[in-house]
């Protein structure tokens, strides 16, 4: 046989094949169901940092250096295990200034800084470092964000009611299609839960404590399922 006449026989054949594969794909509703929890965040995270300026490029980095040692020194004796945090910035940038006869752009200093990320295991302190970190020299307090660690956890409840709300989806599709629901043929989770809160905040000019709220965080979990359907009874 010829390589045109084979390939025509194996198309022809697969044609054939195809109202079969159809006949013996299942019929079905498939819905999607969703539920939310409400739970109080139980991590905070804090981007500090400390900026100097100074003359020369050696006065600035030293000066900042010994601005960020006290800060993390603050930071240890607020009770933050070393591990919670961590740098996450270093630059030393010069400063032009402006010449205004020459329209120049003379280097006029450097500005050195250094930020560092701390993670807060109680959210309840949040407030409390803020206010040591200011006061040992952190002159820029910013990206506060607030999380749930254990949102897979704690959706579990959310999850069994995100399937009760598919099968009442998937009722009244039945019942309005004048069918009846078999067993379930696929449940396949979607989605996920997503940061409660980030924001920047200016480090406090005055002595009067951070007002912090950590709120709660609606978590919530889709579930999408296909039911086989039969004729009603």
């Amino acid at each position: 046989m010829k390589k045109t006449a084979l390939l025509a026989s194996v198309f022809a054949t697969a044609l054939m094949a195809s109202p079969a594969i159809a006949d013996d794909f299942p019929a079905a509703i498939s819905v999607s169901g969703e539920a939310t929890v409400s739970v109080a965040p139980d991590l905070a995270q804090i981007d500090a940092g400390v900026a100097s300026d100074a003359k020369t490029a050696k006065e600035a980095s030293d000066a900042n250096n010994a601005a960020m040692g006290k800060v993390l020194l603050a930071l240890k004796g607020a009770g933050v295990a070393e591990k919670d945090y961590q740098t996450s910035r270093l630059s030393l940038q010069p400063q032009y200034g402006q010449n205004k006869s020459t329209g120049a752009s003379p280097v006029v200093g450097f500005r050195a800084s250094n930020r560092v990320t701390v993670k807060i295991r109680d959210v309840t302190k949040v407030a409390g470092i803020i206010d040591t970190l200011v006061g040992a020299g952190a002159n820029d307090i910013g990206n506060i964000s607030f999380e749930v660690t254990q949102a897979s956890k704690l959706l579990d409840d959310a999850r069994e009611q995100a399937v009760v709300d598919a099968r009442r989806k998937a009722e009244i599709y039945a019942k309005a299609t004048g069918v009846t629901l078999g067993a379930p043929l696929s449940v396949a989770e979607g989605g996920g839960p997503v940061p409660l809160f980030k924001a920047r905040m200016a480090a406090p000019m005055a002595a009067a404590p951070a007002a912090v709220a950590p709120g709660e965080e609606t978590l919530s979990v889709t579930v999408n399922v296909s039911w086989a359907i039969k004729p009603a009874q």
